[in-house]
């Protein structure tokens, strides 16, 4: 009995093509748009579906989940909102863009204020807080900007793990074996080039020319080949 088609294992979500749940049982977002004051920060921890640690803040009576940044430690005190005396904001501290300084690095900002981080998430990441109008303040990210409402949220400093990059892979197979895991395709096979039992395509040799054209009721994975043309005229 032939192997599955890779479209259709994918499909069928077996667990070699299956997100680990566990993963992503950390909701990364921020509190309440009114809450301000002193923050601390409980624990610091790898997540596995995240190249960023996180850490785990409380405020008050509520915990919630953020991107650490670099420099930052268990038990450190930070703070949400400006800090008192109009003190320089520390790396940590989640700041309304109106409040950042021009010219100041921040990461996991928020699209529309009250909808937790969504951008520049991943280790070692960062925008440059840039000019500010009443239509919003811009934030540089590599060599594009986009604006965005000053009342949106940001991490001050650089997302921690910038150096998970640093340690070659030496060998192909670790490349591969990262790509799998975060569900890429890689490389991909010409169908042609794979065993007749992996493929319909497969094998190549023979007269018999296989139908290019997937049947029309036939499961998703084996719709491979040409799309099945429109039907047209009257159904004999």
């Amino acid at each position: 009995m032939g192997k599955r088609l890779t479209k259709q294992a994918r499909g069928k979500g077996s667990f070699t093509f299956r997100v680990r749940k566990k993963s992503y049982i950390y909701r990364i977002t921020y509190p309440r748009l009114d809450t301000e004051g002193k923050a601390k920060i409980i624990s610091l921890f790898n997540s596995s579906a995240h190249t960023t640690p996180l850490v785990k803040v409380k405020i008050n009576e509520e915990n919630f989940f953020v991107p650490s940044a670099n420099g930052v430690y268990e038990g450190q005190e930070i703070w949400i909102g400006k800090r008192p005396e109009n003190k320089k904001p520390e790396p940590g501290d989640i700041l309304k863009l109106k409040d950042i300084a021009q010219g100041t690095n921040v990461f996991n900002i928020e699209f529309s204020p009250g909808n937790g981080g969504k951008i520049l998430r991943s280790g070692g990441s960062s925008g440059l807080v840039m000019n500010r109008d009443e239509k919003g303040v811009e934030v540089i990210i590599k060599r594009r900007m986009i604006k965005l409402n000053e009342n949106c949220r940001a991490v001050i400093g650089t997302a921690a793990g910038d150096g998970r990059k640093i340690k070659p892979l030496i060998k192909a197979g670790k490349r591969y074996h990262m790509m799998k895991a975060i569900g890429r395709k890689w490389h991909r096979t010409s169908a042609i080039k794979v065993n007749a039992v992996d493929h319909p395509f497969g094998s190549g040799r023979g007269k018999r020319i296989k139908s290019k054209i997937a049947k029309r009721y036939s499961a998703p994975g084996q719709k491979v080949g040409h799309i099945r043309p429109s039907r047209t005229g009257r159904t004999k």
